[in-house]
């Protein structure tokens, strides 16, 4: 899979269309907001939430409009202006998860969807997930989601987590939490931050 530099790199327009898409979607009544829900269903009232790869703040900004402190972290500076035009009430941040720290034990919650994690380079996917590790409190929980055949097999993806130190505590096919199993062909995977990386 293209990583989003190669992706951006390759047609300068696409941020642009991605936000735009979104956008429409929202204006037409599409329900993109399935991802959030859980995870103020899952935070206390202000948790402090890393959205990681945060695009154009959906879930981020929804997060912050319910009262949680919000951090959205994505690579691209076209997408972090879309956010910080429409979710003034978080912090939006140009940043490479892969490469720059993103906070020492900051956060109560971090959730990463919309397939980022697909989109990391492979040399970069064991970085990520420590920085992912290294940003949440001691009792914080990720969770990460992404679909099959973007380059990163499911069982690969949870033995990288462990090896940055993150134990799985649950894992669903969907973000309405049904179950996983052998034949998902979409993981989200609640991990939790062990107590020693191996």
């Amino acid at each position: 899979m293209p990583t989003w530099r190669e992706i951006t790199s390759t047609n300068p327009s696409h941020s642009e269309n991605y936000a735009a898409r979104w956008r429409r979607l929202a204006e037409e009544g599409a329900d993109i907001y399935g991802e959030a829900r859980l995870i103020d269903a899952m935070a206390a009232r202000g948790s402090t939430i890393l959205d990681a790869g945060c695009g154009q703040g959906r879930i981020g900004g929804y997060l912050a409009r319910r009262g949680h402190r919000v951090t959205g972290i994505d690579i691209d500076p076209v997408l972090i202006a879309y956010a910080e035009q429409d979710f003034p009430g978080a912090s939006w941040v140009v940043g490479d998860l892969s490469g720059d720290p993103i906070g020492k034990g900051d956060f109560d919650l971090v959730v990463s969807a919309g397939n980022v994690m697909g989109f990391l380079a492979e040399e970069g996917r064991v970085p990520a997930l420590v920085n992912i590790r290294d940003a949440l409190t001691p009792s914080g929980r990720a969770v990460i989601g992404f679909s099959a055949g973007r380059g990163w097999a499911f069982g690969d993806f949870l033995a990288d987590a462990s090896l940055a130190g993150l134990d799985l505590e649950s894992a669903f096919e969907s973000w309405d939490l049904r179950p996983f199993d052998d034949n998902s062909q979409f993981l989200v995977a609640v991990l939790g931050r062990s107590s020693d990386p191996s």
